[in-house]
């Protein structure tokens, strides 16, 4: 059963995101909240799985609220101003749903809170052998010996593997926190490479078996990828 709050200052919003929860019969409204501060409460108070979070309420925005949260529930926004979705997706919302909300829309993004808590519970995440990163809105798994090396790109993280390269929402070195010791090594502030991928090492430079050159920073110049 799928436990969650909804958080808004209109009573018929309540009203109608009920109403689809009893419809889906998969879901427990653990409380209604008409404002941030009754939200934090409950949030303190048990464990939700996601909540339902309208933009714009007195005092304090459900925006506001999300981005004080340490480790937030999983967050569809429910609001009838379009302009506020890119900063609802920034903050790693699962929906953005406009006001009315239909029945459509409410079961689709259901559908994607599940998904989301199934990729949280999948020990594949967890088995050494893969790396879970969010591309674009989706959440991809990449299996470690499949990666060539990861660059960091602004905000993003280049990954580079056999299937290709994608830009992944991530900072470098919360990606070399997940990757074992010893597999992946990180050569310039900007780059980390696989190690098996390694076909020559020069002392600013290594070439990978692809035949991609990657710098060596110099505070890495120590570190020896071969013998």
């Amino acid at each position: 059963m799928l436990k969650v709050l909804i958080i808004d200052d209109e009573p018929l919003a309540h009203d109608v995101l009920a109403h689809h929860c009893r419809a889906d019969g998969g879901v427990t409204i653990a409380a209604h909240c008409l404002s941030a501060a009754e939200a934090l409460a409950q949030l303190e108070s048990q464990t939700i799985d996601a909540m339902f979070l309208d933009i714009r309420m007195p005092l304090f925005g459900g925006l506001d609220m999300l981005r004080g949260l340490s480790a937030p529930p999983l967050t569809v926004i429910v609001s009838a101003h379009q302009e506020f979705a890119l900063d609802g997706f920034e903050l790693d919302v699962v929906d953005y749903l406009l006001k009315p909300v239909s029945a459509e829309r409410f079961a689709a993004a259901l559908a994607r809170i599940r998904r989301r808590l199934g990729d949280r519970s999948d020990p594949a995440q967890h088995d050494g052998e893969s790396l879970i990163l969010k591309v674009d809105r989706t959440i991809r798994r990449f299996r470690l010996d499949e990666i060539t090396y990861l660059q960091a790109q602004g905000n993003f993280v280049k990954v580079s593997s056999r299937a290709g390269t994608v830009l992944a929402t991530s900072t470098l070195s919360g990606i070399l926190a997940q990757l074992p010791p010893g597999r992946f090594v990180q050569l310039h502030r900007s780059f980390i490479v696989n190690r098996a991928r390694v076909a020559a090492q020069q002392s600013d430079t290594a070439r990978l078996d692809d035949g991609t050159v990657i710098p060596i920073g110099r505070s890495f110049r120590h570190v020896r990828l071969m013998g």
